[in-house]
């Protein structure tokens, strides 16, 4: 029993069975891929909340629509410029309308910024149900690891005719291992879910936020098709 146990976690993957390695392997492949979808989703989202701010200063502090399309270019990850820039050429095709009713023209350019912040959120949210199905379904395949050790366990007492603890330790490692590699496994996916969802959130609060205000600019300008941004 010492023999098997002294070198660690790695005999006892060794010497489990096909199975129980198999089940390792899903759940080491899943870890795996779930931590390398959290840091880029979190590099991601925290580059898109600072351009973000970043953009926002610039539309309230500038002179012009114009001026604030033309450096908009500079923010590649901040979805609330992306949504901006949408917006704006719709504005500009409403202003190459001549005598074109205002409210349809708000309408037009509320519509190109709802399905462009739709866009923007879809595009974060993209692989980030990943890390739910991680997060809910590998204790369930640890599960099943450990339902399996605990049965060769039991056909091991039953070949054997005897209990003890070098017939029964094989299965009982293989179901131990597999659960905590399930758990291992699903509680970063859960919290890193949760979180991203919370940021994601905010983003799309922020550009909500963003529109309405965008509209309102419109609606109290676009009658005298004046280009100013911020005031």
């Amino acid at each position: 029993m010492n023999g098997m146990f002294q070198n660690g976690v790695y005999d006892l993957i060794s010497q489990s069975g096909p199975v129980a390695k198999f089940v390792l392997l899903v759940l080491v492949s899943a870890s795996v891929f779930s931590w390398a979808l959290i840091f880029s989703k979190l590099r991601l989202l925290k580059k898109a909340s600072w351009e973000n701010t970043e953009f926002l200063n610039l539309f309230w502090n500038s002179r012009s629509m114009d001026e604030v399309l033309a450096k908009s270019e500079r923010f590649e990850r901040s979805p609330v410029a992306r949504m901006f820039k949408n917006g704006a050429r719709e504005l500009k095709k409403v202003h190459e309308i001549p005598a074109a009713d205002p409210a349809l023209g708000v309408e037009n350019v509320g519509r190109a910024l709802s399905r462009a912040a739709n866009s923007e959120v879809a595009d974060l949210e993209r692989n980030v149900s990943w890390l739910a199905t991680t997060a809910s379904a590998t204790p369930f395949i640890g599960l099943f690891g450990t339902v399996w050790g605990i049965m060769n366990s039991f056909q091991s007492i039953g070949a054997s005719g005897a209990a003890n603890l070098a017939i029964v330790a094989p299965g009982i490692s293989e179901a131990l291992i597999t659960t905590a590699m399930g758990i291992g496994a699903a509680v970063p996916a859960v919290i890193a879910y949760n979180h991203i969802v919370v940021k994601i959130r905010r983003i799309s609060i922020d550009m909500d936020c963003f529109s309405q205000d965008f509209l309102n600019i419109i609606q109290r300008r676009l009658p005298s098709q004046a280009g100013k941004a911020g005031n």
